[in-house]
């Protein structure tokens, strides 16, 4: 299958996209993770292209793209115009389904609950990557909830996401990445999160380094503020069993925010989109043309 290469202009900003399928095809969107770039589709992808055409680029900080020394300029709002630039260019006027993993799911919110491409995406489907103003909303809901668990599933989230504050601490992160931690990821992969053809990558360093700044963009002020968040196209949730970060207990209450709600629990970790890439796109296949939705 034909794959292109572009390259897209948002504001001062430069990134790297790639089209493959047929024009012709209802668009699907793919916005990979953290500490990840587009590769990370790679598998999901080859199941796809006979169906969509494909439009997947690297986030800002990640991959070809360019990588912005401040961390202002990671700011969700930037993001999701990072997003819009994408479709503008590779689909001008067209509606499009949209997929996303991890902080790409993050980010990706923000277009599906507000702004210009709220009319434009047909469905939505997110893997482990919650919506930070969603997430505000849960914690002070469930802390306050004594008698129904509420403050032990906060405990055990907090737990998990243990990492989320290391990133928060200036410089720590990025030296990390520099002494090797881009040399042992691979590794890390094989042993914890059963990705057994992991391999090293020459991106990974930067991947790592400067995809930290999303977290201290934007976490603490969506925890911290959040604002009521309502999508309009359908959502579904693709919740990995094994997921060793983002626990299921933080979609407990999210038909609220979406009206009705997929929920579609696969067998994998963290990364299903490496471990269990047919599964991964056939819930995405399935939940975009269900009720005739593909554009």
């Amino acid at each position: 299958m034909k794959r292109t290469n572009h390259r897209v202009r948002s504001g001062n900003v430069a990134l790297h996209a790639v089209t493959e399928g047929n024009p012709a095809n209802a668009p699907l969107v793919l916005v990979h993770g953290y500490p990840d770039n587009h590769h990370v589709w790679d598998g999901v992808v080859d199941e796809l292209t006979r169906d969509f055409y494909v439009v997947r680029y690297d986030v800002r900080g990640a991959g070809l793209s360019d990588k912005p020394a401040r961390t202002r300029e990671y700011r969700l709002g930037a993001l999701a115009g990072d997003l819009k630039a994408v479709v503008d260019q590779l689909l001008p006027g067209r509606a499009f389904h949209l997929a996303a993993h991890d902080w790409g799911s993050i980010q990706s919110w923000e277009s599906v609950t507000a702004g210009p491409l709220r009319g434009r995406i047909l469905s939505y489907s997110s893997i482990s990557g919650p919506c930070l103003d969603h997430v505000g909303y849960w914690l002070r809901e469930q802390a306050t909830d004594l008698q129904g668990g509420g403050t032990g599933k906060v405990l055990r989230q907090l737990a998990s996401s243990w990492y989320v504050f290391l990133f928060q601490v200036p410089v720590v992160s990025e030296t990390l990445w520099r002494l090797g931690l881009d040399r042992a990821w691979p590794g890390i992969l094989r042993k914890y999160e059963g990705i057994a053809d992991a391999r090293f990558s020459e991106l990974q360093q930067d991947d790592g380094r400067y995809g930290v700044k999303l977290y201290r963009a934007n976490f603490l002020p969506r925890l911290l503020r959040p604002e009521p968040r309502h999508a309009k196209c359908p959502v579904q949730l693709i919740i990995p069993k094994g997921d060793n970060y983002v626990g299921e207990q933080l979609f407990d209450r999210q038909v609220r925010w979406t009206g009705k709600l997929t929920r579609r629990e696969v067998d994998a970790p963290h990364w299903a989109p490496l471990t269990a890439p047919g599964v991964v796109a056939d819930a995405i296949r399935e939940f975009a043309f269900a009720d005739r939705r593909a554009g």
